[in-house]
């Protein structure tokens, strides 16, 4: 208890699923949170400030301390005023947690560029926006942890979901980044790839028995599976830690490797498309990286 006393903690896409679990734990073990939700649909529709303001009450029914936000995090100076929002109450923040998303799956060829645009537009921009608003405030204190939500879909792949893929690896790249850029100023910035049974899962079609008995896992996945490593990477516990990508499945914690090299070829005099042909295939063939989804590579139940 108490691992994020005197902290100060932002989480986006608060108001309900894996977000509003992240903010209540991260208040139960000390932190000043701002709850920020702006209340959209799944597709990113619409607006309903109450789920934040039903979580911030719950924080402080428990004796936590919270307030909630609605600016948008896919607008930047929107983004700017969720940061100030943080330090115009508490003085200071040092955490901010970036989960809002929303979801528009549709296959490739018949993908809108609103569905695109949009997608990417919260989750990855969106990303960008919260972090590089509070990036001179972290730099200024010498401290500061940024945890971002990625996702098996965008690391490991999936139909109909070109756009959330993209931004979700998008993220793992922005992630990195940050923690090179920023690790002179004592910052770090992880991601994490969750399992959960969230309104994104429930939006996935039950067809075939396969498909319904996924669905079952997954019920059995819980936000509250999630937050306990949202806290800890926050937390002092963590300061040796960043640049990684970790996931949640249950009560499995994973360690994700990230893009190196695998294999090489070499031809002194250079190479030609005949001499490729020739010569390619089949020497890194046996190591191509399979076109699987998520659900080929974690095909087990959750232990």
């Amino acid at each position: 208890m108490n691992r994020l006393a005197g902290k100060v903690t932002m989480v986006t896409g608060a108001g309900r699923g894996i977000g509003a679990a992240i903010a209540k734990l991260m208040a139960k073990e000390g932190a000043k949170v701002v709850v920020n939700d702006i209340g959209v649909s799944l597709a990113g529709e619409g607006s309903d400030e109450a789920p934040a303001h039903e979580v911030v009450a719950e924080i402080k029914q428990a004796g936590g301390e919270a307030i909630a936000n609605s600016d948008s995090v896919a607008d930047f100076a929107s983004a700017g005023r969720i940061i100030q929002c943080a330090v115009d109450t508490y003085g200071h923040i040092d955490c901010v947690v970036n989960n809002a998303g929303i979801l528009r799956d549709v296959i490739f060829h018949k993908m809108s560029w609103s569905d695109w645009s949009d997608v990417i537009g919260v989750h990855l921009n969106g990303s960008f926006n919260m972090s590089r608003a509070v990036a001179p405030l972290f730099r200024e204190q010498n401290s500061g942890a940024f945890v971002h939500m990625t996702s098996t879909s965008g690391l490991v792949g999936n139909f109909g979901q070109a756009n959330y893929m993209a931004a979700k690896l998008g993220i793992m790249g922005l992630s990195r980044g940050i923690a090179l850029d920023m690790a002179r100023f004592n910052v770090r910035s992880n991601c994490i790839a969750p399992f959960a049974y969230t309104r994104m899962i429930e939006s996935i079609p039950a067809q075939s028995e396969q498909d319904k008995r996924r669905i079952e896992a997954f019920q059995r996945m819980t936000p509250e599976k999630i937050a306990p490593l949202a806290v800890f990477l926050c937390s002092e516990a963590a300061a040796d830690i960043t640049g990684q990508i970790l996931s949640v499945r249950n009560n499995e914690i994973y360690l994700f490797n990230q893009p190196r090299p695998v294999k090489t070829i070499h031809r002194a005099e250079g190479w030609t498309p005949e001499t490729l042909a020739g010569e390619l295939k089949s020497a890194f063939a046996p190591s191509f990286t399979p076109l699987e989804r998520s659900e080929d590579v974690f095909n087990w139940d959750p232990i």
